[in-house]
């Protein structure tokens, strides 16, 4: 169920029955010549909305624009500080609240969002909201490591079936860039991170072989995100709140 999709006579009547809220969070970044900007929301946004059809969970709407600065050299690239997106979903999240849905669940697209979404989920949680961040490839790793044995880092053949399962036209397939000299993310020297935005180390913006991405791959990796998902929302649901409150905790 999508909150936007909802009038209100019917939110309150959904708000009262389910007790998880999907928040889908994102990017609009760089990925690529071949992927669009929004690949890391619009991934979120699937995962969410598959996994709200399975439990009947409550999708709000997405946020499209996260930590990014990395990627400010691409074209058409949009950021906040992390700050930002910590205080908004904060926000999204105490509003949510107020409504009596007290659990909620970071969807996150994109890896720069991280930090920013556990300082939200740290900080609500002293005020009795229980969020959690749920970042859909860390969930589903050993399925990623079997589909894609090659490397398959940022906007590779991972993202790149992704978005061919959500809508073929998105990709441009004639602009795959292959970055064979690039097989990582990132660039160290002795074990010390010395690219600090992503140019430093990838012109095209992507890294790997994004032709060897396909439909049915990108099908495969969102039906085994949104069931992990779906999994975590109703051992949410099912927790105490004596289990989930630092407060309702003894030292």
């Amino acid at each position: 169920m999508n909150l936007a999709e909802l009038t209100w006579v019917d939110a309150k009547e959904v708000m009262q029955k389910t007790q998880v809220a999907l928040l889908p969070v994102g990017s609009t970044e760089n990925h690529g010549p071949h992927l669009p900007l929004g690949t890391d929301w619009f991934t979120a946004q699937r995962i969410a909305e598959e996994t709200g059809k399975k439990g009947g969970w409550l999708v709000l709407p997405s946020v499209p624009v996260g930590v990014s600065k990395h990627h400010r050299q691409f074209w058409g690239t949009l950021w906040v500080a992390p700050d930002v997106l910590r205080d908004y979903v904060v926000a999204v999240s105490r509003a949510l609240a107020s409504h009596g849905l007290h659990r909620i669940v970071f969807v996150n697209g994109h890896g720069g969002n991280r930090s920013a979404l556990i300082g939200a989920a740290r900080l609500l949680r002293e005020e009795g909201i229980y969020a959690y961040v749920h970042n859909w490839w860390g969930t589903i790793a050993e399925l990623l490591e079997k589909l894609f044995p090659e490397p398959a880092a940022h906007a590779g053949p991972v993202e790149t079936s992704a978005i061919l399962a959500i809508d073929p036209e998105l990709v441009r397939q004639d602009r795959y860039k292959v970055t064979s000299d690039v097989d990582h993310w990132g660039k160290t020297v002795e074990g010390v991170e010395v690219g600090w935005d992503t140019i430093d180390f990838s012109e095209a913006g992507n890294v790997g072989d994004p032709s060897t991405g396909t439909v049915e791959k990108g099908a495969k990796l969102f039906e085994a995100a949104s069931e992990s998902l779906n999994r975590f929302c109703i051992w949410l649901a099912e927790q105490p709140e004596e289990a989930l409150s630092p407060k309702l905790h003894k030292p």
